[in-house]
């Protein structure tokens, strides 16, 4: 019976390259000359340090310029609100999202038996399965999945027939 599973996973060397590469054009950039602006991945999470709001978010922009780039979908990151740090800077902090949240697996499974279509699909852990009789089945679910917005990347694996 053919398969596929539906994930949200990032790929961490693309995203440091694209980090490295946006670090790059920051050193390089004549208006960010002589201020302390820093990005750095620890895990999951990527904390950003500049002198104000403007430069924070110029950042955020260019970090998301970057990941765009590097075919990353800026989704991934989930950013939180900033807080002061020390010598008058600020830094925030942000949350890499990965897998298929519960509620969003319902919503997916909900809007796709809506379709009315002969296949099945299973939640395992924090990614879906997909089984049907008919390939043409399971690629018309693959163009609904698509379309439907959870807040995240999602991808298509493990095809089988």
């Amino acid at each position: 019976m053919p398969s596929f599973d539906v994930i949200s996973k990032i790929n961490y060397q693309e995203f440091d390259n694209a980090l490295a590469n946006c670090l790059r054009e920051i050193v390089n950039r004549y208006d960010f000359k002589g201020l302390h602006i820093a990005i750095e991945r620890k895990d999951k999470t990527i904390t950003t340090t500049a002198p104000d709001e403007l430069k924070l978010k110029q950042v955020n922009e260019l970090l998301q310029t970057h990941l765009v780039r590097r075919k990353i979908d800026p989704r991934v990151s989930e950013v939180k609100s900033f807080e002061r740090a020390s010598g008058g800077s600020i830094r925030q902090v942000s949350e890499l999202k990965e897998g298929i949240s519960q509620e969003n697996a319902k919503k997916v499974i909900a809007d796709i038996k809506k379709l009315k279509l002969k296949i099945q699909i299973k939640i395992q852990g924090e990614e879906l399965r997909v089984d049907g009789k008919k390939k043409d089945d399971l690629q018309e679910a693959m163009n609904a999945i698509k379309s439907i917005d959870i807040g995240v990347p999602i991808d298509f694996v493990n095809f089988r027939d």
